[in-house]
């Protein structure tokens, strides 16, 4: 009787806390997945060169796929061609938000999660006022080697391209990018490699800059496997961009991702945030269901403004 109480009790102050964090803050506590303003080309005409996939673009969601916050996620496969998909935002003074976030769903480069880890999450970024591109970049890629590169190349012509002010109408004061599993991967890679990863198309490629920040959410294959605490091919340095990591602390993909990406970022003396939740798995996203980790989409936002990179010039 007593724990069913407490367990009663627990469940009431965790859905009042979602309330209260919503009400307070513009974070949507039941969101799954608006419409974008636009939907944007990647590439001119085709993609760099990869090993493409012979069938369409199709959602593979089985019935028998399991549940998140109570709900299947879409999983997106054979995408060939990449697209920029456009939330915009307006800041808390009303004008057009000046900080964008490019948003790179998981999916072990096998399928994208495109509403879990994409378009609900873009909807959490707008009510928070931050403008956000969902990027429907290239898979599979899981035979290529690097398998990371085809969505870095289409994550880095993304920031090109919305740096250039091709995107959202706007030029953007500040360019972020947040990745969930390999998508954290690829995120993480485009904020610590400094070579273009493709040809120069036009005239938004003639700079190429790390983004202004970067958010890694359970990402995927950033250790080495036999060597957790050295990070896999992938160079902090302290002109790396500050991040935000969030991590369960029995995740599949060994929490470790997170843990020795924020310590090197420490030791750089990049500033940089680090949360582990427990008992959260893998593949949470940004759908409530009562737990600790409904809390790292307002964690973000109120990081994104301590460091200001909400904020315009």
């Amino acid at each position: 009787m007593k724990t069913t109480g407490l367990a009663k009790r627990n469940w009431l102050w965790s859905f009042a806390l979602i309330a209260m964090m919503a009400s307070a803050t513009g974070v949507c506590a039941d969101c799954y997945g608006a419409d974008p303003s636009d939907v944007l080309p990647v590439w001119p005409s085709d993609p760099p060169k990869w090993d493409a996939p012979t069938e369409p673009e199709a959602d593979l969601t089985k019935p028998t796929d399991n549940k998140i916050g109570g709900k299947r996620l879409m999983r997106l496969g054979n995408v060939s061609t990449p697209e920029m998909h456009v939330f915009p935002a307006k800041d808390t003074d009303g004008n057009p938000s000046k900080t964008v976030i490019v948003v790179c769903p998981g999916g072990g480069f096998s399928i994208l999660a495109w509403d879990l880890e994409g378009t609900e999450i873009a909807e959490q970024l707008v009510a928070g006022g931050v403008t956000s591109v969902v990027l429907k970049y290239r898979v599979p890629t899981r035979t290529m080697e690097p398998k990371w590169k085809p969505p870095v190349q289409d994550i880095q012509r993304a920031i090109a391209l919305i740096r250039a002010g091709k995107v959202t109408g706007e030029t953007p004061d500040k360019v972020g990018v947040m990745g969930f599993s390999a998508g954290g991967q690829a995120a993480c890679r485009t904020a610590t490699i400094t070579e273009r990863q493709y040809d120069a198309i036009d005239d938004a490629d003639q700079q190429i800059r790390l983004p202004d920040f970067a958010c890694l959410i359970y990402p995927a294959w950033l250790v080495k496997e036999d060597s957790p605490d050295e990070l896999n091919g992938i160079e902090i340095t302290e002109d790396s961009p500050p991040m935000f990591l969030a991590h369960a602390e029995d995740d599949r993909l060994t929490v470790m991702n997170c843990v020795t990406t924020f310590t090197k970022l420490h030791e750089a003396g990049v500033p940089s945030a680090l949360h582990v939740f427990t008992g959260s798995g893998h593949g949470f996203g940004g759908r409530m269901d009562g737990r600790a980790d409904d809390l790292w989409p307002e964690l973000c936002l109120r990081w994104l403004r301590d460091e200001n990179l909400l904020k315009g010039k």
